[in-house]
């Protein structure tokens, strides 16, 4: 297989893992569909390492493994542990009307992408395309799921979708460029976990909607 239809082709699961990771009901298989999708994405760092010849990527492999693959889901699954007992929120919309919209979604990226003159990454369409479509899915799963844990993953495919988009287009910018990315993530999903389980504490729920009784 051409090296540059592997990396397209691994792209095409981050498609698949990442509705997965919207759509899945229990907290905890969400995480593992995440760590799925970063075992993924480390794939795709290190065929791209290979073809670009860009011995950072390499580093940009081990960090995303440490942080996306490892760190994230013990973090989520942890904290799913000290809130077994909460009843799951119902998402917002049906899966169908969810599914549709991360349809349009991708549609729209694969669109915007071919009308984009990126000789840099002429031959990574597909993936740029996916990479830019994951922005929308994050938001999609934040706007659509009330789980408040849910929303966190939301957050962590954006995340990734930026991820790839920075390693498709700049492959040679320095380690410590995406190891400040991959731990700033990290921090970001400690911090809102952190208030999800204080949240919980308090309202006894991980329903995003019912935040409206913190006003006033």
């Amino acid at each position: 297989m051409n090296p540059y239809d592997l990396i397209n082709s691994l792209s095409g699961l981050l498609i698949l893992t990442s509705l997965l990771v919207i759509e899945t009901k229990k907290i905890r298989l969400s995480a593992i569909y995440y760590m799925v999708q970063s075992l993924v994405l480390v794939l795709i760092f290190l065929a791209l390492a290979t073809i670009m010849h860009a011995e950072q990527l390499y580093w940009w492999a081990a960090s995303a493994f440490i942080t996306k693959a490892l760190l994230v889901p013990y973090v989520l699954n942890r904290a799913q542990r000290l809130m077994a007992d909460a009843e799951p929120p119902k998402a917002a919309v049906s899966p169908s009307v969810s599914l549709l919209l991360a349809a349009v979604s991708l549609v729209i990226s694969f669109i915007v992408i071919n009308q984009l003159d990126l000789k840099i990454a002429a031959e990574f369409r597909p993936a740029l395309a996916v990479s830019v479509a994951h922005f929308f899915f994050g938001q999609l799963c934040i706007l659509t799921q009330r789980n408040l844990l849910k929303q966190v993953l939301g957050f962590c495919l954006m995340e990734n979708g930026s991820h790839l988009t920075l390693a498709l287009l700049a492959h040679d910018a320095p380690e410590l460029v995406e190891i400040g990315i991959a731990t700033d993530a990290v921090f970001g999903v400690v911090i809102m976990v952190v208030l999800a389980v204080q949240i919980y504490k308090n309202l006894h729920t991980l329903d995003a909607a019912s935040l409206t009784s913190l006003k006033g």
